[in-house]
């Protein structure tokens, strides 16, 4: 199930929790066996044995669980930044699976089962256990807007709210599960590369975009958030999908943006082309009035979203 992103709660009865900033991910527990899947149907067990472990000291049968990977920094927030640098450096930095719905136990679907009967059967199910890998997340008993400025001032990425009394809709984002962003911040495709300048090898910026109506739109550039080694990897993968031509539909842009995201055909000329495959992690300030990202920053790839998924979302929250 997905959360649509918003630019305010609306009223309404609204179970509150913290985003987490990781890897979303479903857990199936069978007789002992454990597995780990991204949204996208791609394996993680393999990457994550520690939840692993965890999960094979529940006390069920079988079991289907919804939730989050992260890795925590020193002041117990998630960063993705700091899962892309675990997925790199194996064992580097604690990692915890923050599980928020429970799917199926023991046979028995919980698929139409209101959310809170859904969630007291996950709270029996993984305990009051506030350490190991394995941790319920936690719901709030707050208005959303207070909650939303906890999570700003505490530097975390946003607040997830689920209606009161909602089922579970697999594969939908029908509205019953919000998102509510701190900062800009979401998946873009990337789409081709600017050649480098000065000192840094490889490549400059890359180029990101998003899907509307099944077309990729432009959003910007982005040319900061990559070490010398991010660069190597990410040219190396820029190399397998050269294509002759611009995957977006939008360019080439009629004049240069102020902030410098613009993409004239003068411009496309320097560029070189890739097929729009990759999916990244983006930070920025905001959405500026031609539809291009302002300050954009570099997380880290994503393996685990679907290039043709990938949407615009609403903007960050206004302090």
């Amino acid at each position: 199930m997905k959360a649509l992103g918003v630019e305010s709660v609306p009223p309404g009865d609204w179970r509150l929790e913290i985003k987490f900033d990781g890897y979303r991910a479903v857990a199936v527990v069978n007789d002992g066996t454990v597995e780990l899947w991204s949204r996208n149907e791609k394996p993680l067990t393999a990457g994550y044995p520690e939840v692993v472990a965890a999960l094979r000291e529940l006390r069920c049968t079988s079991a289907v669980l919804d939730g989050e990977i992260v890795a925590m920094d020193d002041q117990g927030r998630s960063r993705f930044q700091l899962l892309q640098q675990r997925d790199l450096k194996p064992g580097a930095g604690p990692i915890i699976f923050y599980v928020f719905d429970l799917l199926q136990q023991d046979g028995n679907s919980l698929l139409d089962r209101p959310i809170e009967e859904r969630q007291e059967a996950l709270r029996v199910l993984i305990g009051a256990r506030k350490g190991g890998a394995v941790r319920l997340s936690p719901v709030f008993d707050s208005k959303p807007e207070q909650l939303l400025a906890a999570a700003r001032e505490q530097g975390l990425e946003g607040i997830i709210a689920k209606r009161a009394g909602s089922v579970y809709e697999p594969d939908r984002r029908s509205g019953a599960w919000l998102k509510w962003k701190v900062h800009g911040e979401q998946e873009f495709v990337i789409g081709g590369f600017t050649p480098p300048k000065n000192s840094r090898p490889h490549f400059g910026a890359i180029l990101v975009g998003y899907y509307q109506d099944g077309r990729l739109q432009y959003a910007g550039k982005v040319g900061s958030g990559f070490g010398h080694a991010k660069l190597a990897s990410l040219h190396a993968e820029f190399r397998r999908r050269r294509v002759d031509d611009s995957p977006f539909v939008n360019l080439p842009l009629g004049r240069r943006s102020r902030f410098g995201g613009g993409m004239t055909a003068g411009e496309m000329r320097h560029v070189t082309w890739i097929a729009p495959e990759l999916v990244c992690q983006v930070r920025f300030t905001e959405w500026t009035d031609d539809g291009l990202l302002r300050h954009p920053v570099f997380l880290g790839l994503r393996s685990d979203k679907n290039a043709r998924e990938v949407r615009r979302e609403a903007g960050p929250a206004s302090a």
